[in-house]
């Protein structure tokens, strides 16, 4: 009977241990579910059912128990009754997760969109895509490439695939409860939106990537000399951890933070600007409180991506959400639809111009493709490279927008290729190179 007992009392301690360890990860767990969830929703209009089936079945996350409140417009998760949190939808802010700080009559200004209907085909306006045949393109090695990219559906999860050949729908395929239409979360595809605005407030003679980035808390210590392009390239030397299995600073901004632009702008220099390279989610918020700092009204930061780029090149599925503070999640919450996301990759393609007018200098893509030292030739300024064959069968002037779980926006100059792939799984489980260099040896 003592055994017994002193069994029991150390199994009550090795669970008080763990519960005492992994508690504060419940607020990360039900609030990436919540999120998830409101926005799969009332952003992409996804079932609930589908979104907790396959969105929120994540290791971890899938402990969280997640409902929906169509009457207010919300999501609430917890983790066996535990540790609730809410996100709540608003509309052309997308969905944000509330706190204390959370006032809903605080920020009542939307974005102003202008979505004019044109006869152009896709991808340069709103109707259907023209069919087109090229003679010089082995349509049997296209159709192998997108059956690969969805042969293992278990394990590679692929819900998306598109390419763009010479501005034309080559080929596209959508899995069951996905469609043209269906707008997907980019994650950290958004960081190269968010640094477009950049490259097209430089067009406008607005400001330089050589400046010192105008952060006041900075201009008396060693971040004085931090730029622009240093934070563009991921290489200002200050501190970020972008771990997302635990709490670090990533998962804390990302579901904690009421102003997401700060955490980044608050940590210390480990070394100078230049010396190491340290992806981080924080510099692109901080870039996004940058951004907003050019304009004189909220109103006018919020009108902005719109404006100049997203409604302009005819992305009209697109959502950027906001934060609490009303600042774009740059680092992470932009949806939109394949279709849209490829177009992005077009206006790449097409240095800048799009229908005739120059939304960025084409010398914007010779700076975003231009290698980042100690990025082993992998990152340029927001966007990924492949100028040291990361993918050895595919051209080395491939550039790309990455996000979480295997979202990417491929574009390959020299075989005029925009390819868009978007999924629930990356590498090792799609194989990128496989998938890409099928499509690049159909093409001349």
């Amino acid at each position: 009977m003592k055994l017994l007992k002193r069994v029991l009392l150390l199994l009550l301690i090795v669970i008080g241990v763990v519960i005492y360890l992994n508690y504060p990860k419940l607020n990360i767990i039900s609030g990436y579910a919540a999120k998830n969830m409101a926005s799969g929703v009332y952003v992409a209009h996804r079932s609930a059912a589908s979104m907790n089936q396959y969105d929120n079945s994540a290791p971890l996350i899938e402990l969280a128990s997640t409902k929906v409140n169509k009457t207010e417009s919300s999501a609430a998760s917890t983790v066996y009754g535990l540790m609730e949190r809410k996100a709540v939808y608003r509309d052309g802010l997308g969905a944000v997760l509330i706190n204390d700080d959370y006032d809903p009559e605080a920020l009542k200004i939307r974005p102003r969109r202008n979505q004019p209907i044109d006869t152009l085909p896709y991808p340069f306006g709103q109707a259907e895509p023209v069919d087109t045949i090229f003679s010089e393109v082995d349509m049997d090695l296209i159709n192998k490439a997108v059956a690969m990219a969805f042969a293992e559906p278990e394990t590679q999860k692929t819900r998306t695939l598109l390419i763009l050949y010479k501005g034309h729908l080559l080929a596209e395929k959508y899995i069951d409860g996905f469609d043209k239409d269906t707008p997907i979360l980019g994650w950290s595809m958004t960081k190269s939106v968010l640094a477009t605005y950049y490259g097209i407030l430089e067009h406008q003679g607005k400001l330089e990537m050589d400046w010192p980035a105008p952060i006041v808390e900075w201009k008396d210590d060693e971040r004085k000399d931090i730029t622009l392009d240093h934070l563009l390239r991921m290489q200002s030397g200050l501190a970020w951890e972008e771990d997302y299995t635990g709490i670090s600073d990533v998962t804390r901004m990302l579901f904690l933070d009421s102003d997401m632009t700060v955490a980044q702008k608050n940590k210390e220099a480990i070394a100078e600007p230049t010396e190491i390279w340290n992806y981080s989610s924080g510099t692109t918020n901080l870039l996004s409180g940058i951004l907003r700092q050019q304009f004189r009204s909220h109103q006018e930061y919020l009108d902005f991506p719109y404006a100049s780029l997203i409604d302009k090149i005819g992305m009209y599925s697109m959502v950027m959400e906001a934060d609490i503070a009303g600042n774009y999640v740059g680092s992470s919450y932009a949806w939109a639809n394949t279709r849209d996301w490829a177009r992005f990759g077009q206006l790449y393609l097409n240095k800048g111009n799009w229908n005739g007018e120059q939304l960025f200098d084409s010398t914007w893509v010779d700076y975003i493709t231009t290698p980042t030292a100690h990025s082993n030739g992998t990152y340029g300024a927001h966007f990924w490279l492949n100028a040291e064959g990361k993918y050895p069968d595919v051209p080395k002037d491939l550039f790309s927008c990455n996000g979480f779980e295997g979202q990417y926006v491929f574009m390959i100059p020299s075989k005029d290729l925009v390819v868009v792939r978007t999924g629930l799984a990356e590498e090792p489980y799609f194989d990128v190179n496989g998938v890409l260099s099928n499509i690049v040896k159909a093409l001349p």
